[in-house]
């Protein structure tokens, strides 16, 4: 019979992993959600250089919204993403953004299509901790030390009882 810390754990745990696949999940697995950390003055004082985002993707998008998106195929930059406060147009037409340390809008009119999403959350330096992983000069010790501590925690903590032998009439 399974204890009741044993199960709260269990539900907190599906409840988290629930949350995850539904709000977080990145686009690349067919979630909603895109990650992504803010190279820039371009959108001071709102976000800053190493400022960590999660966007959303919507079905509309408001005059107001700080939106991502890539820079359209054909243009110069094509592919580059770029995080702006939308200021105008439409899906169809393609949408007005400016920054908000910008005087004018961008060059670029992004359609649906090209929108990584809206702004959700955003973490103030938190990129900077998260590009620094990326490193393998940091990364492969990080990986080597957790590997380390499972192998040192993962001893079977029930001694074993030797079998028991056979009693020959």
């Amino acid at each position: 019979m399974m204890s009741t810390s044993r199960f709260i754990s269990s539900a907190v745990f599906v409840l988290a992993l629930g949350a995850w696949f539904f709000v977080l999940r990145p686009v690349s697995l067919g979630g909603p959600a895109s990650y992504l950390w803010v190279n820039g003055k371009s959108m001071l004082p709102t976000l800053e250089t190493g400022d960590f985002v999660v966007t959303q993707q919507q079905q509309t998008y408001a005059v107001g919204d700080v939106l991502a998106y890539r820079i359209p195929k054909g243009q110069p930059g094509a592919g580059a993403v770029v995080i702006h406060r939308l200021i105008g147009g439409s899906p169809t037409d393609g949408f007005r953004l400016q920054g908000d340390n910008k005087n004018a809008p961008d060059e670029w009119q992004p359609r649906q299509t090209d929108v990584v999403g809206k702004m959700w959350v955003m973490i103030p330096g938190a990129g900077q901790y998260l590009q620094a992983l990326r490193s393998p000069a940091v990364f492969a010790p990080l990986v080597a030390g957790i590997v380390v501590f499972l192998i040192l925690l993962g001893g079977d903590p029930k001694p074993r009882s030797k079998p028991h032998e056979a009693v020959r009439p």
